[in-house]
């Protein structure tokens, strides 16, 4: 029975090594974010006119995009923690002989949805980055055609 109990408890582990990965993901765009936001802070005050006000607009999108990436780890972690929880009561149940099935089904659905709550919050931060990165129309010659 405890070999049963190990392999079931594999799905909600793979599941955590997902999360894991892309806590990692998310990192990584943050220090990026906020390598960005210091650099901006340097110029904010030598800055006039219509460049000061790119300077705020970029800043402005940046502090978005960091509020997207703090929610979303903040939902991964609470996801780690529920399927870690899933996984101790997966032993529990069979080591006391309790029935813990809706708290290892609860644990499990809610992992799942913030997990899901987290990639949605991934979306939109990608989302709003390349929409701030598109290259101005002037630029691209389009009047040029194919090239």
């Amino acid at each position: 029975m405890l070999a049963q109990t190990i392999q079931l408890a594999l799905a909600p582990v793979f599941v955590l090594v997902a999360i894991g990965n892309i806590m990692n993901i998310l990192t990584a765009r943050l220090a990026r974010m906020v390598d960005r936001s210091r650099h901006l802070q340097t110029l904010h005050a030598g800055t006039k006119g219509s460049e000061h006000d790119g300077v705020v607009a970029e800043m402005r999108v940046i502090d978005r995009r960091i509020a997207h990436i703090g929610r979303a780890l903040l939902c991964l972690v609470i996801s780690g923690l529920a399927i870690g929880t899933t996984v101790a009561a997966l032993f529990l149940s069979e080591l006391a002989g309790a029935d813990l099935g809706i708290v290892i089904a609860a644990t499990f659905v809610l992992a799942i949805a913030l997990l899901m709550v987290a990639l949605v919050l991934l979306l939109l931060e990608t989302r709003l980055a390349a929409k701030t990165l598109r290259l101005p129309p002037e630029l691209l010659e389009l009047e040029r055609g194919d090239l």
